[in-house]
């Protein structure tokens, strides 16, 4: 069976858009369909059978619908749409790019990029104290410092305090240089990051001089009440029960919380329970505390990552 896909409404650059650079679009499809697709002016030939077109040109629309959004359609975008396809959800993806979280210090614009990060920014839109929980590559601390700048630059808070516990995975910070800021100021790096990503470094440099932004360890918090801050908890997964306990309930008014953990990646000494574990387990349903779960699928990185995930934990049901 042979079928023609028009793109007659498409500019030059927006089909240009669509099939990639050397048309890498096009070829992820066709690896992924084991068929062929043929451009040939503003046409595309798909030759299967009708059903294997059918999904092929479910993808294609849904990619043609971000293009005409202006959307730069990226490789991620492309593997993403045919994840959807596998549970006929692809038509979501025209609401995702539709939500425009913030702008980075490039003027970048910064969507959701996947129905768990979707469910994420509107868990942190509705609710005090939010959990995103998910493997390496989901966006969860990222996403959690972007909706803080949000919310210093709106005045709806007075200053982001940003922590991690100082658990040593695998490394010994006894031996590392310098003071324990400077021990532990690594262990926070993908916190300036962020920073930078959405301030730039002297403008970040210049906040945590004043201490509207503060970066410490999770012991730091102890004894505090924090008001009329957002508070971001990294790597929970590596607090102890007590460690957990302490930080939410420093909670203070007009204040919100983060916290972000991976689950499969504890740290912990062994014997020792996840403080993150046992929040999962004694806080759902809490009115005002929101567990958002992603997966595999939510990764946003190399899609080499999203693979790794997936292999890493069919091996672990396996073992169990």
């Amino acid at each position: 069976m042979k079928e023609v896909l028009k793109l007659e409404d498409c500019s030059i650059d927006e089909i240009r858009n669509l099939i990639g650079n050397h048309e890498e679009n096009l070829g992820i499809l066709e690896d992924a369909f084991m068929t062929e697709i043929i451009l040939r002016g503003d046409e595309i030939l798909l030759c299967d059978n009708e059903d294997k077109i059918g999904l092929i040109k479910k993808v294609i629309e849904a990619l043609i619908r971000l293009v005409k959004k202006g959307k730069e359609i990226s490789k991620r975008d492309v593997l993403y749409a045919l994840k959807l396809i596998e549970t006929d959800n692809v038509k979501v993806m025209d609401d995702l790019y539709s939500i425009k979280i913030a702008r980075t210090i490039h003027g970048k614009v910064i969507y959701p990029k996947t129905l768990g990060q979707k469910e994420y920014y509107q868990a942190l839109m509705k609710n005090d104290v939010v959990f995103g929980i998910g493997p390496a590559g989901t966006g969860k601390t990222y996403l959690a410092v972007v909706f803080a700048i949000r919310a210093l630059k709106n005045n709806e808070v007075k200053k982001i305090i940003l922590t991690r516990p100082a658990v040593e995975a695998g490394e010994n910070l006894g031996f590392l240089p310098g003071d324990l800021k400077e021990k532990v100021d690594p262990y926070l790096r993908p916190l300036y990051d962020a920073l930078y990503d959405m301030l730039g470094v002297e403008q970040t440099e210049r906040l945590i001089e004043k201490g509207i932004v503060e970066i410490a360890p999770l012991a730091y918090m102890r004894g505090r009440t924090l008001e009329d801050a957002y508070v971001i908890l990294d790597e929970a997964q590596n607090t102890t029960d007590a460690q957990m306990k302490m930080f939410l309930t420093r909670l203070g008014l007009q204040s919100k919380m983060i916290i972000t953990g991976d689950v499969t990646q504890i740290d912990l000494p062994r014997g020792v329970m996840s403080g993150l574990h046992r929040a999962m387990s004694i806080l759902k349903g809490v009115k005002g505390i929101r567990f958002v779960y992603m997966s595999a699928l939510d990764v946003v990185r190399h899609p080499v990552v999203q693979r790794i995930i997936e292999r890493y934990d069919e091996n672990e049901k396996r073992e169990v």
